[in-house]
């Protein structure tokens, strides 16, 4: 994607060859930083933070994390220490577990002197499998928006509700949720999209949103709790969102919020999509609501927000009543039987155990 006309990912080796270097989202949508990660404790500090956050765009830090730990000492206990380090960052998204024990895998047989460049090489390459999945996400997604856009008649604009951001700041490039509607606008199609807010957070309005800007998509950014509203006026013609954690039957665990649209969705006849890439699909898990753990956060995140003020600095504000307590879950979980079909890289599916084997029959059994 491109930031102010300039081609970036957002993640990608550092020249000097020592180190990566990624963009620092807890800066956006104020200030376009550039960080450095030099070692494996940054790279853990830069996922439990959310410098980096979406499942793809950790897993693919979790990587290279596993590359700078080898960098230090290559030795089977630094690779054991690193694997800990960083599953331990964050507990929902499954593409964590899924990129460090696929590093564990491929390195572990190896002679620790050839460890630094099979890490790299591995890293480069978790990195561009999960454009090329975002980019069959695309063109998977893609027929959908233009089937509305027919059925809408010449002319007719295609509205699309995302909710937090699963876009191409939440993977290396191109987005999961997002992709669909950047091939959109690339094909001429009118597209705007209903930005949520997504507290406590805000990465809709932060991140999202700043992305589409970027693109020049056409957006705008509501409260969360106005997508019911839009939907029952017929303002929404459907909802896009992404998954940190698919199970094998289809129910969807993604940013806490989804649940509601999918229900506001459910009850007013809007299709609701979850794009997908098979990363994130859960294949060892069945019941979504009691078999996935949900990260609690920082009661901060809900008790404070951060904001740029009218001199141009930014600062950090307390919302609530001194003494009131705030609590965080930072996902949900949507059932399979609310969810219109699963776009992923190989094609949109039913969200259940069927459809999915149908697409990916290696998983099966």
């Amino acid at each position: 994607m491109n930031v102010a006309g300039r081609p970036m990912r957002t993640i990608w080796p550092a020249a000097d060859g020592a180190a990566v270097e990624i963009i620092d989202q807890t800066r956006l949508p104020h200030a376009f930083v550039v960080a450095r990660l030099g070692t494996v404790e940054e790279a853990a500090h830069a996922i439990r933070a959310m410098l980096v956050r979406g499942a793809p765009l950790i897993g693919a830090t979790a990587a290279w994390g596993v590359w700078l730990a080898l960098q230090q000492d290559p030795a089977d206990a630094n690779l054991a220490r690193a694997h800990a380090l960083l599953l331990a960052t964050r507990p929902t998204a499954v593409n964590l577990r899924w990129a460090l024990d696929r590093c564990r895998a491929h390195l572990a047989p190896l002679p620790p002197a050839a460890r630094i460049a099979a890490a790299r090489e591995l890293a480069m390459l978790v990195c561009e499998e999960d454009v090329n999945l975002n980019r069959g996400i695309a063109a998977a997604g893609l027929p959908l928006l233009e089937a509305i856009a027919r059925r809408k008649g010449a002319g007719a604009v295609v509205n699309v509700l995302t909710h937090c951001n699963a876009g191409w700041l939440a993977t290396v490039d191109v987005g999961t949720a997002t992709a669909p509607i950047y091939a959109a606008h690339a094909a001429g199609l009118k597209v705007h999209v209903w930005v949520d807010e997504t507290r406590p957070r805000n990465q809709g309005a932060s991140l999202t949103a700043w992305e589409l800007g970027q693109a020049g998509v056409p957006h705008t950014v509501i409260a969360d709790n106005a997508g019911g509203h839009l939907m029952q006026h017929g303002r929404v013609d459907l909802v896009i969102v992404g998954t940190d954690r698919t199970t094998a039957t289809g129910d969807v665990c993604n940013k806490v919020g989804t649940y509601l649209k999918a229900l506001a969705a459910h009850d007013n006849g809007v299709p609701f999509y979850v794009a997908a890439p098979s990363p994130s699909i859960d294949w060892a898990l069945r019941d979504g609501v009691r078999e996935i753990p949900i990260e609690e956060r920082d009661a901060r995140e809900v008790s404070h927000l951060a904001g740029r003020l009218a001199d141009g600095t930014v600062a950090t504000v307390a919302l609530l009543p001194e003494g009131s307590r705030a609590a965080n879950p930072a996902f949900d979980v949507t059932a399979a039987r609310l969810i219109t079909g699963l776009i992923t890289e190989r094609g949109v599916c039913a969200a259940n155990a069927a459809g999915l084997r149908g697409l990916f029959p290696e998983k099966a059994g």
